[in-house]
């Protein structure tokens, strides 16, 4: 599933003529801090700060921007003070002063500082000249860190990259620095946090296996994935080629991911309420049932008729990677539109893989995987919210509904119905209580240096750590960046290599047809008309967001079948040159429907400009 893009780069650069500036303009190294004179937090790091500059010398350039603490009049008043220094020597001891004269932010030192710069601290209501400018720069400094994804002081950027690491001066050092360990996470992050990451990624491996199978590689690359890998233990021998252990196997990991984000749609989500719900629920119904009606109109009977499945689904990350790209022509609520869709749409896909494309079934472990259905069922009752316990049931889970006859992949969404959640938790008290456990720590000094914190201590971190999330949360965060970023392209590289020869398509075109009609024909057509339905019928309300013909744009881009439709088209298809020619036709019709969504939304956006105040 496609990744929320993530703010994590300074929103402008540095410039010596507006910001407040340490150091040398050439410095090699910038440390942007968002921070407030209330902050506690930002007045603590305020020595490791200086303990830092003075390491690295010459090479830092440090500068401080306002982000006073929100609601706190107090803090507002303080940075609008400091702003009125005339000149940037008084500026970084009026900031000194505030950051150190006393262990919490008063009245008090607001006129001591006052005192030292010449002036009166400004009474509420208060509006003179140069208050006014003062009040200005601080909002600009306000608007810029909501630009920059700041929610909390103090914020940090290295080289304007946001810095999330410990704020210890050994961290510091190591970031600023760019040790190769650093360079590399950051690296990663910045490629997650760009939205269509997943996206672009999922395309490269699908050239590169394209590429590969159509060079003189090709028999290599295609024997590769026939290979057997087998696990044994004593006697006992389970092997399957390459090729199924990521398509039955790898793959359960995005099926356990598109269940925890099902869960999390219809608990916290977009489709948590019936208003809010009914278009995209309408919308997906209409878009799995007129593909799959168009594609076995086409083709009602003969050896491709068990097909009609690959033209219902939607590849999210393609689609929403289509829309990040376009920007600001697309409103965010049609990005909620499509995403809740898709989610509907999932639903779909699986119930038809699960009914249609499965084995001959075997009662005697279909059995056993009810019992331990029962068993992840009665884990969640008794409230167990370590992740353990889940994954080893549901190991065997996916051995049992594999030797079942049902697709393995089906594990991952059982699995996910019963990882349990947790009531939000109270922030206020795991803070004390972590904080309690800190200063504790610091007591010990030296002994904390050579040992380490305490077992106790770390202990009762990794419960706080624990309670901050649900494991359902959890375990979607991080599973969901490895399905994104590994699994997804993975299956692209096993699955998507298809050999481009004159006769590839010979006696299959109405299989190409079907496919390509159910994609760029029927889906849009299924969402768009659905959806409309339901409004016309009073059923749901299109918000006022996106237009009628932005909606037509994002349906066309649900016709972007390909992960969904490739895999179906795998469980579909035996024979290896109807396969090929279903991957030939699932291409075009994303390349197609892509081609027409992005058409439409860019039509859309140019009629909204064009459109009169």
């Amino acid at each position: 599933m496609a990744q929320a893009a993530i703010v994590n780069r300074l929103d402008r650069p540095v410039d010596i003529a507006v910001d407040h500036v340490l150091g040398p303009d050439r410095a090699p190294i910038t440390l942007v801090e968002y921070g407030s004179y209330a902050c506690p937090y930002c007045r603590a790091a305020n020595d490791r700060i200086a303990e830092v500059r003075d390491q690295l010398g010459e090479r830092l350039r440090y500068v401080f921007r306002h982000r006073p603490l929100t609601g706190s009049d107090l803090a507002l008043r303080a940075a609008e003070l400091v702003e009125r220094a005339g000149t940037a020597e008084q500026f970084w001891a009026a900031h000194v002063k505030l950051m150190t004269r006393s262990q919490v932010l008063t009245e008090d030192d607001l006129v001591a500082v006052a005192g030292d710069l010449g002036i009166e601290p400004r009474e509420p209501g208060e509006a003179a000249q140069d208050i006014r400018r003062a009040a200005a720069r601080v909002e600009a400094d306000i608007d810029s860190s909501h630009a920059s994804g700041v929610h909390f002081t103090p914020t940090f950027f290295i080289n304007e990259r946001r810095y999330d690491g410990p704020w210890d001066e050994s961290s510091f050092l190591d970031a600023m620095q760019g040790t190769l360990g650093h360079r590399f996470r950051a690296a990663a992050l910045d490629f997650a946090s760009w939205g269509p990451s997943a996206g672009i990624l999922l395309l490269l491996a699908t050239v590169v296996a394209i590429v590969l199978t159509n060079s003189a590689l090709g028999p290599a690359f295609e024997a590769f994935w026939h290979r057997e890998l087998t696990l044994s233990l004593g006697e006992t021998r389970f092997g399957m080629s390459i090729r199924h252990w990521v398509n039955d196997a790898l793959l359960t990991v995005f099926f356990l991911v598109v269940g925890l984000e099902i869960k999390r749609e219809f608990t916290v989500g977009h489709l948590a309420g019936r208003r809010s719900a009914a278009l995209p629920v309408a919308g997906a119904i209409g878009g799995m049932l007129v593909p799959a009606g168009l594609y076995a109109l086409i083709l009602p009977g003969g050896p491709w008729s068990h097909g009609w499945g690959i033209p219902m689904a939607t590849d999210t990350a393609f689609a929403i990677a289509i829309i990040v790209m376009m920007g600001q022509r697309v409103p965010i609520e049609l990005r909620i539109f499509l995403t809740a869709a898709a989610i509907v749409d999932d639903i779909g896909a699986i119930v038809v893989v699960a009914l249609f494309y499965s084995g001959e079934l075997h009662p005697g472990y279909l059995g056993a995987a009810l019992i331990l259905t029962a068993g992840l069922a009665a884990l969640n009752r008794a409230h167990i919210y370590r992740v353990a316990p889940y994954a080893l049931i549901g190991i065997a889970l996916w051995a049992c509904i594999h030797a079942g006859g049902l697709h393995a992949t089906l594990a991952g969404v059982v699995l996910a119905l019963f990882i349990p959640t947790r009531p939000p938790a109270n922030l206020a008290a795991l803070t004390a209580q972590a904080n309690s456990i800190m200063l504790a720590e610091a007591a010990h000094g030296g002994e904390v240096l050579r040992h380490g914190p305490s077992g106790q201590a770390l202990r009762a971190l990794d419960a706080i750590h624990d309670r901050l999330e649900s494991p359902a949360d959890r375990l979607l965060r991080h599973a969901g960046a490895r399905s994104s970023y590994l699994v997804l392209p993975l299956f692209a590289l096993a699955n998507a290599g298809v050999a481009l020869t004159p006769g590839v398509l010979d006696g299959r075109g109405m299989l190409v047809l079907a496919i390509m009609a159910g994609l760029v024909l029927g889906k849009p057509l299924g969402m768009f008309g659905a959806a409309a339905l339901a409004a016309r019928l009073g059923i749901a309300v299109k918000p006022e967001g996106y237009s009628w013909l932005q909606l037509a744009g994002a349906s066309a881009l649900a016709g972007i079948g390909f992960t969904m439709s490739l895999f179906i088209a795998g469980q579909a298809f035996g024979a290896p040159a109807d396969f090929a020619a279903a991957k030939i036709a699932v291409f075009a019709a994303s390349i197609g429907s892509a081609l027409l969504g992005a058409a439409l939304l860019w039509r859309a956006a140019r009629d909204v400009r064009a459109a009169p105040e």
